[in-house]
């Protein structure tokens, strides 16, 4: 006969089980850093459940990648570390060895903690650490994952504290199957990103060869969001030998604004390449094409002409439709805002006239386009934010255009919060052979 305080009792273990998964699944949702939300999940286990916790995963070169919380003898306080563990020893026959082999999960008492006569040495490893931490009890279980096994993770008590019991095992069953959503959908995150970032990779063009340029271009993906963008540069040589400088940003975060931003770049390059006009001229074609072909979307996009021969003088002829504005950058370090030739973002409205634009050009000077991701901060005036870049960019003004890009990123786009592109030029000296 169960009386009531032994209900009373199972219910508050019900609860306290209950409240640590609760616990889990909040820290495994409160980051979208994978390694910090297992180690989040370490310390309460080793807290609340047994002394210390243990998540090895296996890595993509199969060694594996170990996070530890334990508690310690003096005052209970938790030590936490990070470890890099050699590839599992084809020998090896242990209880560690057999969970990350599937087996599991395994009950062990004091007397499995031990490995017998003449152990594997990778074996004998991870009983040290057992015997270390001087551990009396351990449950050790797989993480799986779609029929994989994708790591381990094991729970042991220690010293004089209470052994683990049989009926803890549905618990941290419980708490591993979760684990493995988490790691799953942490490597999942990342293998879309990669594939995002290769498709947009792949529909961004090599920059042209010309003997009297420097060029450099960059394309940095959101960190934020496994999405592809619709940020693009390009530059080609016309027919006349003038050479173009191109970037923009359709609208949304999605295969479909890849996809229209490949559509664009190569409509944009067949127009300019035909028909060998003002810069404004060619952005009401291409607007006119894109009305056609694609109503629904919009876009912003500098489309610019650098004229004038090897020895210079040069100017630039540019037109904007609705993109922030290039930036010149002298080879003493001034700097300003090419602020001419703005008109509506692509797909708004054919009725609204283009104008175009014309800059002169100094020699060495550097001329830099950029997409918003570059400046853009929330609730941040936009004046501000380009009055930033003009700072940073006058600290580098004799660098190359690469270390003027990459330079860039670091210093204003450190977090990725949004997509990246930035084409940057650089004309010779006045002294450089015609």
């Amino acid at each position: 006969m169960v009386d009531e305080y032994d209900v009373d009792e199972i219910l508050q273990q019900a609860l306290d089980r209950l409240t640590v998964l609760a616990d889990i699944n909040s820290a495994l949702a409160g980051t979208m850093d994978a390694t910090e939300g297992l180690r989040r999940v370490c310390r309460i286990v080793a807290h609340r459940i047994g002394d210390s916790c243990v998540i090895d995963l296996l890595s993509e070169d199969n060694a594996i990648d170990r996070i530890r919380v334990m508690r310690t003898a003096a005052g209970g306080q938790l030590r936490e570390d990070v470890a890099r563990l050699p590839r599992l020893s084809d020998t090896a026959t242990g209880p560690l060895a057999r969970v990350l082999r599937g087996a599991g999960p395994l009950f062990l008492t004091l007397t499995d903690l031990h490995p017998g006569p003449e152990p594997d040495e990778w074996d004998a490893a991870q009983a040290h650490y057992f015997a270390e931490q001087n551990a009396t009890s351990a449950v050790s279980a797989p993480v799986r994952a779609r029929r994989e096994v994708l790591g381990a993770v094991t729970v042991s008590r220690c010293g004089s504290h209470p052994p683990l019991a049989a009926d803890s095992l549905p618990l941290i069953e419980n708490i591993v199957h979760r684990i493995g959503l988490a790691v799953d959908n942490a490597r999942l995150h990342r293998e879309m990103e990669h594939i995002a970032e290769r498709l947009q990779r792949s529909l961004l063009p090599e920059l042209p060869v010309v003997d009297h340029l420097t060029m450099a271009a960059r394309y940095v993906p959101s960190h934020a969001t496994a999405q592809v963008g619709g940020d693009w540069y390009d530059s080609f040589l016309l027919p006349t030998g003038d050479t173009t400088l191109i970037i923009g940003d359709v609208t949304g975060h999605d295969l479909k604004a890849a996809v229209t931003m490949s559509y664009l770049r190569n409509m944009l390059r067949g127009i300019a390449s035909d028909r060998q006009e003002p810069p404004a001229r060619i952005l009401r074609r291409l607007d006119l094409a894109q009305h056609n072909l694609y109503p629904e979307a919009t876009a912003t996009c500098i489309y610019a002409i650098i004229h004038g021969p090897e020895c210079g003088p040069r100017q630039l002829d540019y037109a904007r439709a609705g993109h922030l504005p290039p930036l010149l950058i002298t080879h003493q370090g001034d700097t300003h805002y090419l602020n001419g030739g703005h008109g509506l973002p692509l797909g708004v409205s054919t009725e609204v006239p283009r104008s175009s634009a014309t800059e002169p050009l100094p020699d060495q000077s550097a001329v830099l386009l950029y997409t918003d991701g570059l400046v853009e901060r929330r609730g941040e005036p936009m004046n501000r934010s380009l009055t930033r870049l003009r700072q940073h960019a006058a600290a580098l003004a004799r660098e190359t255009p690469a270390i003027l890009c990459d330079e860039l990123l670091t210093g204003l786009a450190p977090d990725g919060t949004d997509d990246v592109a930035l084409l940057a030029v650089r004309l010779p000296p006045a002294d450089h052979p015609s």
